[in-house]
């Protein structure tokens, strides 16, 4: 193969894996975004949430048993953080934004930005300012396909993802609460009319983005085997652009913008430096907005006067 040919592939496969976790956090603001028009600016934070909840998992567990099995200790990871991030889901909604429903989007997004700014003062609170560091859970295991290799986590980091989009994706297109989310964000007001509860489907779309964003905390935290408190607030930053490349409102835009962005970020990475890979994104985001502010996926909705 082509040494060009070989590291061009190889930066695309490694913008892939983070890519996927920027599309699971993306997911979360494009349901909210999609039922309620809200930017829940807090949902990074919501993320970050969940890799600590992981790390708490993973250091209870190894320490309790010295040589637990790594199946174990996954499942506890995940079952931990998206247990906590979709309690901490619905708290948000029903305290910080369910009494804000009837007032101007503009208080709801900024009330979004203080709850942001609580969750990660609370966090360095609990955890301190430092990082938390992981314990090895995954055996370091690459894998070639000719000059290409992958490792096990980036493995995972595809099936994991990849199996929740599908899931999401059939949850929204063929279940009764998936079709009452589809309603809603249509016409909330014409979907209380037919019987729909909003509140609950509102509920229910704000447990589920934190559940998504909980996965992503855990992969990320295994990906990088630390979290620090301020990692949600970039992270998010970037999911949100995936969000808006994609089409805000937009689930599978919402996926693709992920994958693309962090396609965008891994050949920047590569070709340019990557000391500049938190810039790339943020350039993509203004290129989006200047050339097609409404997304890949996204509708031009005309406005009426």
């Amino acid at each position: 193969m082509n040494p060009s040919l070989a590291l061009f592939l190889q930066q695309l496969l490694n913008g892939l894996g983070i890519g996927m976790v920027y599309a699971l956090i993306a997911l979360g603001y494009t349901m909210v975004y999609g039922v309620l028009q809200l930017i829940n600016f807090a949902h990074g934070e919501v993320f970050m949430v969940g890799g600590y909840l992981a790390i708490t998992a993973a250091v209870f567990l190894t320490a309790l048993f010295a040589h637990a099995p790594v199946v174990l200790v996954l499942t506890l990871m995940f079952v931990f953080s998206i247990t906590g991030c979709a309690a901490l889901g619905a708290f948000v909604e029903r305290v910080a934004y369910r009494p804000l429903r009837g007032s101007p989007k503009l208080t709801a997004l900024i009330t979004s930005i203080g709850v942001s700014f609580f969750l990660q003062n609370a966090v360095m609170l609990i955890y301190g300012s430092k990082e938390q560091g992981l314990p090895p859970v995954l055996p370091d295991r690459l894998f070639f396909i000719g000059p290409i290799s992958f490792s096990l986590m980036q493995a995972v980091i595809l099936a994991v993802s990849v199996s929740l989009m599908i899931f999401l994706t059939g949850f929204v297109k063929n279940t009764k609460m998936g079709k009452a989310m589809r309603a809603c964000a249509e016409n909330a007001e014409a979907a209380s009319l037919m019987g729909i509860s909003v509140t609950r489907v509102v509920r229910a779309t704000f447990v589920m983005g934190s559940g998504l964003a909980a996965v992503a905390g855990v992969l990320f935290s295994l990906n990088y085997e630390s979290v620090n408190f301020h990692d949600g607030y970039l992270a998010g930053l970037k999911a949100f652009t995936a969000a808006v490349f994609g089409g805000i409102g937009s689930i599978p835009g919402a996926m693709i913008g992920g994958v693309l962005l962090g396609v965008f970020e891994g050949l920047g990475a590569g070709y340019i430096s990557s000391g500049w890979k938190d810039v790339f994104a943020f350039v993509l985001l203004v290129v989006v907005l200047i050339f097609k502010p409404s997304g890949i996926l996204g509708e031009n909705i005309p406005e009426k006067v």
